[in-house]
C-alpha cells in the first residue's frame, strides 16, 4: 500500500493518537503517581520507581518476539490486545495494596508497553507501507513526541480532581481507546515488503546479526538510552541540589515535547534527500553537548538551553532509529530486526536509573555521575560513526578496474 488516499492516511494518524496516549498514559503519567502513592500506600519512591524498571525490563525481553509476529501476521491483534491489557491493568493499579504485587502489574504491563509503543508501531508503518515507511514513521513519532506534553498536564489535573485511584480508570479508558483505533485500522494482515530480487537473500534477523555495523549500532542505541534516561530521571534532584526551583524545573520539562516535534519538522522539511546515517552522526553529537551543559553553572539559561537541544536531538533520533533499520538491514524482518535493537536498549532503559543513583550515593554528589554520562555518550557517538562507515563500505561500488 502506498501512502496516498484517505484510507492510508486514516491508519497512519490513528495510530500516531494510539502513540500519544499509549506513551502518555503507560508511560510519562507513571511519574506524577509517586508522591500521591509515596503518601497514601507508605512505599519508598525508590521502591515505587522499580515498577517502571521492572516494566520496562520485561518490555526489551519480549521485544524480538513481538517484532516476529509483527513480521508474520500483521500487528493488528497484537497492538490491540496489548491496549486492552493496558487498560486492564491500569484499572486494576488502584486496586492494589501489596507492593510485590504492584511489581507484577508493572512486569505485565512490559508486556502491554512492548505490544503498544513505538516499537510495533514502526513495524507496521514499515510493513504496510514498504514504499513510504520513513512518512509514515515520521507523521507517528509527530504526534506522538507529544504524548509527555499533553498527559503530564492532564494526568496531574486528573489526580487534583478526582485523586490518584480514580484517575487511573480514566487512564485506562483512554487504552480502550487505542485498542478501538488499532482494531479498527491497522490492516488485519501485514502487506508483503515490496523489495528488490537481488536484496532478498540479503535480508532478515540472521543476516543482520552477521553485520559488524548491526552490533555497532546496537550497542549506540544502547548506550544512548542509558544516557538520556539517566539524565530525564535525575534531573529533578541534580537541578534542585543546585539550587533551581522547581517551577523552572518543570518549565524546561514542559519544553522538552515540543522542542521534539520541533526537531521532527525540521527533519521533514530538510532531510528528505539526506541519509539517516548522515543526519543521526550529527545529531548524536547533541547527547555530549547536553551532558557538558548540565555541568555548567545552573541557571534559567544551562536549564532551557538543555531542553531545547536535548528536545530537538530525541526527536530526530526517535525517526532515525526507526528509519534507519529498514534503510541498512531491510523491510522483510525489520520487526525482528528493531526487536533486536530495542531489547538490549529497554534493558539499558530499565537500569540506568539505577546505576546513576549508585554513583551518586557512593561519590555523594552529581559531578561524577555527569562524567561517566559523558564518557558513555561520546562512547554511544563513535558507535554510531562506526556503524555508518561500516554500511558506507560495504555498498560503495567497486572501482573500476579492482
Amino acid at each position: 500500500m502506498r501512502l496516498s488516499g484517505t484510507r492510508a492516511w486514516l491508519i497512519v494518524w490513528g495510530v500516531a493518537v494510539a502513540q500519544l496516549v499509549s506513551w502518555g498514559t503507560q508511560f510519562y503519567a507513571f511519574a506524577l503517581y509517586v508522591v500521591p502513592m509515596e503518601t497514601s500506600l507508605g512505599w519508598s519512591r525508590t521502591e515505587l520507581n522499580a515498577a517502571l524498571s521492572i516494566g520496562l525490563l520485561v518490555a526489551g525481553l519480549v521485544a524480538v518476539p513481538v517484532g516476529s509476529w509483527i513480521d508474520r501476521v500483521g500487528g493488528r491483534a497484537l497492538m490491540t490486545g496489548g491496549s486492552l491489557l493496558g487498560a486492564a491493568l491500569l484499572a486494576l493499579w488502584p486496586m492494589i495494596g501489596s507492593l510485590w504485587l504492584f511489581y507484577a502489574v508493572w512486569a505485565v504491563l512490559g508486556l502491554s508497553m512492548a505490544a503498544t509503543l513505538y516499537d510495533p508501531a514502526f513495524a507496521v508503518m514499515t510493513r504496510t507501507f514498504p514504499q513510504d515507511y520513513r512518512r509514515a514513521i515520521t507523521a507517528v513519532t509527530l504526534v506522538g513526541g507529544l504524548a509527555s506534553t499533553a498527559f503530564i498536564p492532564l494526568t496531574q489535573f486528573l489526580i487534583e480532581r478526582m485523586g490518584w485511584h480514580d484517575s487511573l480508570f480514566v487512564l485506562a479508558a483512554f487504552n480502550v481507546l487505542c485498542a478501538a483505533i488499532h482494531g479498527s485500522l491497522i490492516p488485519r494482515a501485514a502487506p508483503p515488503a515490496q523489495r528488490a530480487p537481488a536484496a532478498d537473500k540479503g535480508e532478515g534477523l540472521r543476516a543482520a546479526l552477521a553485520k559488524p555495523s548491526f552490533w555497532a549500532l546496537t550497542l549506540s542505541f544502547t548506550l544512548n538510552a542509558l544516557t538520556f534516561t539517566a539524565m530525564i530521571f535525575h534531573l529533578v534532584p541534580l537541578l534542585s541540589d543546585r539550587g533551581l526551583g522547581m517551577e523552572l524545573i518543570v518549565a524546561g520539562f514542559t519544553l522538552i515535547g515540543p522542542m521534539q516535534v520541533a526537531g521532527r519538522i525540521l527533519l521533514v522539511t530538510f532531510g528528505r534527500r539526506l541519509s539517516m546515517g548522515g543526519v543521526g552522526s550529527l545529531v548524536i553529537l547533541a547527547y555530549p553537548v547536553v551532558v557538558v551543559i548540565l555541568m555548567l553553572p545552573p541557571s534559567a539559561a544551562t536549564l532551557f538551553s538543555f531542553a531545547t537541544i536535548y528536545g530537538l536531538a530525541n526527536g530526530t533520533l526517535t525517526i532515525i532509529r526507526g528509519v534507519i533499520v529498514a534503510d541498512y538491514y531491510g523491510q522483510r524482518a525489520y520487526g525482528a530486526i528493531n526487536g533486536a535493537i530495542t531489547m538490549p536498549t529497554s534493558i539499558a532503559r530499565a537500569a540506568a536509573p539505577f546505576l546513576a543513583a549508585l554513583i551518586w550515593q557512593a561519590s555523594g554528589g552529581y559531578t561524577p555521575v555527569l562524567w561517566a554520562l559523558l564518557v558513555v555518550a561520546l562512547t554511544s557517538a563513535a558507535c554510531f560513526w562506526l556503524a555508518v562507515t561500516l554500511e558506507r563500505r560495504r555498498v560503495r561500488p567497486p572501482a573500476a578496474g579492482s
